[in-house]
């Protein structure tokens, strides 16, 4: 199960579009191209396979130079199009994979296990240092999803404080075979941040998630 990371920033970079200093452009290669032709030796003129040989080479820095150009302008459109698809995000809730819960102020926090049969669901519930606060215990009718929904209340009774707590997810057969799930929980898009590696999500309590790890989106929480 792939996990959500909270160190966005080590990965992220700004990608540089300009020119190498020490690199050839186009007027360069005229340029060189002129001087060759003046100073060739009159007995060993240059042949006219070595000409059009030269006129490929420069043929060809030009639609490097010109697919460059067209690659950089791509780059930024689509960019930006990810920042305006991450923003119309921030405030609506997200289903994305994690073995992280996170208790908002709200006191309640929910999600979903996919259950592969009919049987018992135990989901349990733990603190920061390791303690089973609580367990849940579901049943599945059927193959396929199972919601669930934390309260934030321990066994005794008692609000929790918010924060991350981790989940394990445990499917028990009608035979007995008892199976760990994949959880998969709720979270509010707080901001969004452009990564290297494309547009990050980030979830209060959970850390940054990629966008490509959103499951369903639900409605805005205003």
């Amino acid at each position: 199960m792939s996990t959500i990371t909270n160190d966005l920033y080590s990965s992220s970079t700004t990608t540089n579009t300009k020119p190498a200093s020490g690199a050839l452009g186009q007027a360069d290669f005229m340029r060189l191209m002129t001087e060759q032709l003046k100073h060739q030796d009159p007995l060993k003129p240059l042949s006219n396979s070595e000409f059009i040989g030269q006129l490929a080479q420069f043929s060809t820095v030009q639609g490097i130079a010109d697919l460059n150009t067209t690659v950089a302008g791509f780059n930024n459109a689509l960019t930006g199009d990810q920042v305006l698809k991450g923003a119309s995000l921030v405030g609506h809730s997200v289903l994305v994979p994690s073995d992280q819960l996170a208790l908002s102020g709200s006191g309640e926090a929910s999600g979903v296990v996919m259950a592969p049969e009919t049987g018992s669901i135990t989901i349990e519930i733990t603190d920061a240092s390791g303690v089973i606060v609580r367990k849940l215990t579901l049943q599945a009718d059927a193959k396929g999803e199972v919601p669930f929904a934390w309260d934030g209340l321990n066994a005794k009774g008692d609000q929790m404080p918010t924060g991350a707590y981790s989940i394990k997810a445990t499917h028990t057969a009608s035979s007995g075979t008892a199976t760990t799930l994949n959880t998969y929980v709720d979270a509010t898009v707080e901001s969004v941040t452009i990564g290297s590696d494309g547009l990050y999500l980030n979830l209060p309590g959970l850390g940054a998630a990629p966008i490509d790890y959103v499951l369903r989106i639900g409605k805005s929480a205003s």
